[in-house]
């Protein structure tokens, strides 16, 4: 048995990891990179960038076959799911390729294959053949599909989103089990892609929304384009071979249907439960996530600190990254220990119309009894939404009452992920409503549409529609 002593562990080369090899490596030059699989990120691998791919060839296959609507047409639509999948696979390559070089190219003696479990709250095993005693530890290990046990009847034809990406072409047909962020950006890029696609919700939910309003739009559109089961009642699930049965009830009766693969897109879980953290002294939460503090990524009061998906919080690579500097910062300059602010709360799913929620859920602001008034705007008479054939989706914003403070947003509509960014930076600055309706809109663009929804939020607030220009001799309002 080899043995080791070095000043920081970290456990993981994913996003949360190398962001906390980086900043350690800046401290000390005693530091141990630890990774039992292949390098490379799973945003990389299998989930953002990938994902993008599949997205942006379903987008292009979507507006070819929409395109008389504006008097444009093309030769019938002919889709090579074989193609498709060569960029996919190509494109992710790349992409893993350049994050599988920049490891690499860190020192040798800074790195080891291999997976790491506890032995203690200092000494972890690598492999067989390697003992380290770290004197401080970093968890980045990630996260992986959270398969149900339900779904484990469809045996070898069930399938992950990890898998989707290295098929050689397209399938005829896939179940889609959660209407999830990665059930709902894949459920529906297949189906635009020519795969017959039936996708299996529970208890009404789409993706992380948390306002009804928007919610219901949001199954309102979904199930107007491909066939979509918000509340699905499965009642068999079975692997006929070459393929899957399924038997759900619809509209009072029993129908079945067969697809040539379930996919699993049940949410994920963290990558914790095999790392022996019952030989340690931390204390673990119910989903056996060592208990941290978010602001400084420290586990109770101990030299182990924990980042990104592996601490069950926010699955998003921006967050992981913080997180991988707050932990990799604080592990380098222990026992000094430093609380570092979080951005703005931002969430996009790339669906078509995508969705975006900002700042404070409406539910986190209802259950905490917040006092607020909301404004929204329905995107189908919004002009420039309508001049691209956009025009579909709702957008709620939500300001406090007294105080004006802007403090979320919910929507499913055109342009999203940007929308999203202009109202998360209009948080993170602490901004009123009327603050932010001084700001500039240009026309005619997608934010007039905000505008919308923030003037009928100000006059909810009773802060009138909206506020008049300054005056710049007197600072007020003309």
């Amino acid at each position: 048995m080899k043995k080791r002593n070095v000043e920081i562990a970290i456990i993981g080369a994913g996003s949360a990891g190398m962001r906390s090899y980086r900043e350690a490596a800046r401290k000390t030059d005693s530091v141990l990179l630890i990774e039992g699989g292949d390098y490379g990120t799973t945003c990389a691998r299998v989930g953002c960038m990938p994902s993008k791919l599949l997205i942006a060839a379903a987008e292009a296959a979507h507006h070819g076959a929409h395109s008389r609507q504006f008097g444009v047409h093309y030769a019938p639509l002919e889709i090579d799911g074989a193609a498709v999948m060569r960029r996919v696979r190509a494109e992710r390559d790349r992409f893993v390729g350049f994050v599988v070089e920049d490891v690499e190219n860190w020192p040798q003696d800074h790195r080891v294959k291999g997976y790491a479990k506890f032995k203690s709250d200092h000494i972890l095993q690598i492999g067989d053949d390697l003992e380290v005693t770290a004197e401080r530890i970093v968890i980045a290990t990630g996260s992986r599909s959270n398969i149900i046990p339900p779904l484990k009847a469809f045996g070898d034809r069930l399938i992950i989103n990890d898998d989707i990406f290295s098929w050689d072409s397209l399938p005829q047909s896939v179940a889609v089990f959660g209407a999830g962020v990665i059930g709902l950006e894949l459920g529906q890029a297949l189906h635009r892609l020519g795969v017959r696609v039936a996708l299996f919700g529970r208890d009404h939910l789409v993706g992380p929304l948390t306002d009804q309003k928007v919610i219901a739009a949001a199954c309102d559109i979904f199930s107007n384009e491909f066939e979509f089961h918000p509340h699905a009642e499965v009642t068999r699930r079975a692997n006929n071979g070459d393929g899957v049965e399924i038997d759900y009830v619809d509209g009072g009766s029993t129908k079945t249907a067969k697809f040539d693969y379930a996919l699993a897109a049940t949410g994920r879980r963290p990558n914790v439960d095999q790392l022996g953290l019952e030989n340690t002294s931390l204390e673990l939460d119910a989903r056996g996530v060592p208990v941290h503090d978010l602001f400084n990524s420290r586990c109770g009061d101990s030299h182990i600190f924990i980042a990104g998906d592996a601490n069950n919080r926010f699955p998003l690579l921006h967050e992981a990254a913080d997180e991988g500097f707050i932990a990799g910062y604080n592990a380098a300059h222990f026992p000094e220990i430093r609380r570092f602010k979080k951005s703005a709360p931002i969430g996009v799913i790339f669906t078509d119309p995508q969705i975006m929620m900002v700042g404070h859920t409406h539910r986190e602001l209802t259950d905490a009894g917040v006092e607020f008034e909301t404004g929204e705007l329905d995107w189908s008479d919004q002009g420039r939404a309508r001049v691209m054939l956009v025009n579909k989706g709702l957008l709620r914003v939500y300001g406090e009452r007294n105080t004006g403070n802007f403090l979320g947003a919910e929507m499913i509509g055109p342009r999203a992920e940007h929308l999203a960014h202009l109202l998360a930076w209009s948080c993170q600055s602490n901004l009123t409503v009327t603050e932010m309706l001084e700001r500039p809109f240009y026309h005619p663009v997608i934010e007039e549409g905000v505008r919308t929804a923030l003037r009928n939020l100000n006059f909810a607030l009773e802060m009138g529609e909206r506020p008049l220009p300054r005056c710049l001799d007197c600072g007020a309002g003309s």
